[in-house]
């Protein structure tokens, strides 16, 4: 399926706008007095930044091509 600039830009926007909120939710559950608590928390949100992480290098590379 075919996409256009503006919808792969857009994808791209949404996409570092949620990795800097799981990046800032990491931070925040890590810095907690008990942070082994969240680690679950902790474990998906880092597994999420890198699937968002190759979503976006795919977008971007997209987009170079296009």
């Amino acid at each position: 399926m075919k996409y256009t600039i503006d919808e792969l830009t857009a994808a791209k926007r949404q996409i570092d706008s949620t990795l800097h909120k799981l990046r800032e939710t990491v931070k925040t559950f890590e810095s907690k007095d008990n942070s082994e608590r969240y680690k679950s928390q902790i474990t998906l949100a880092k597994r999420r930044i890198k699937a968002f992480e190759i979503a976006n290098y795919f977008i971007e590379n997209e987009i170079k091509n296009c």
